[in-house]
């Protein structure tokens, strides 16, 4: 055997040890410590000692492939989201439900898009679950906030690319707050659908300076996505629309490599 040969079997070994030491290490927690971590929570608060919250860590770990001991868990986290909680504790059971949450945990998160000490918090939860009842939450949200609350809505909606939004984010587009209205421009370019881009090439020369230039970034990651879907029609034809001389050099320049990259250069 050479030098540089590894033995197989001893790779397969180590392997092995490793599977099983993980397997080990998302074995479920005693049940006194997830008790005692549950109340912890109670009044836990930022810069106390979080050693015993790692309890929940370990369980949320242990949930996987066991749906029965997630669906449990998942139960006992919303609860905290419906108490009396701290927000410290409450960040914690919203950075676990981004895991584990399923769409019984949805309407506890939505309750806290609307308020805000808690929106951000139930907005993390919900942009990451991958039902699509988070979705649908963040939808509904949008009529009832305002100000930065709504800011955080429509960026979460654009993080998940709802192309059901597209109408209510069009809507968007001339509102007096320029806040709202740039980040309805940037999601409409995250979800990249030919609506989106349309409501976008509506508004391309209308509003400040700072918002045209964010119409035309957005625009651009319309682009981008119809390209990388093979609809090159019409990346090419906003690549056109960009390449022109009122836009910013930056701009043009990525119109123009967009064009070479539609036709394969």
């Amino acid at each position: 055997m050479s030098r540089n040969t590894f033995p197989i079997a001893v790779l397969l070994a180590i392997l092995t040890l490793g599977v099983n030491l993980a397997a080990a290490n998302a074995a479920a927690p005693d049940p006194a410590a997830v008790d005692k971590a549950f109340e912890t929570l109670k009044t836990y608060d930022w810069g106390q000692d979080r050693s015993t919250l790692q309890a929940l860590d370990a369980a949320v770990a242990a949930t996987h492939g066991d749906a029965e001991a997630r669906k449990s868990l998942e139960t006992r986290l919303t609860a905290v989201l419906k108490s009396e909680a701290p927000r410290a504790a409450k960040d914690v059971v919203c950075r676990h439900l981004s895991l584990i949450g399923s769409a019984a945990a949805v309407p506890a998160l939505a309750e806290l898009l609307t308020d805000k000490d808690l929106s951000q918090l139930g907005r993390y939860a919900l942009e990451r679950m991958p039902d699509p009842a988070a979705t649908a939450a963040l939808r509904d949200a949008l009529p009832k906030t305002d100000g930065l609350l709504k800011v955080g809505v429509i960026n979460s909606l654009g993080v998940r690319r709802d192309a059901d939004s597209t109408s209510a984010l069009k809507a968007l587009l001339d509102s007096s707050d320029q806040q709202v209205a740039t980040a309805a421009i940037a999601a409409l370019g995250a979800i990249g659908s030919a609506e989106a881009a349309a409501a976008l090439g509506a508004v391309q020369k209308k509003g400040s300076d700072q918002l045209q230039a964010a119409v035309a970034d957005a625009r651009l990651c319309c682009a981008e996505r119809m390209l990388a879907a093979g609809k090159k029609l019409e990346a090419l034809a906003i690549y056109k629309a960009l390449n022109t001389e009122d836009q910013p050099k930056h701009v043009r320049l990525a119109a123009v490599r967009g064009l070479l990259a539609a036709a394969g250069q």
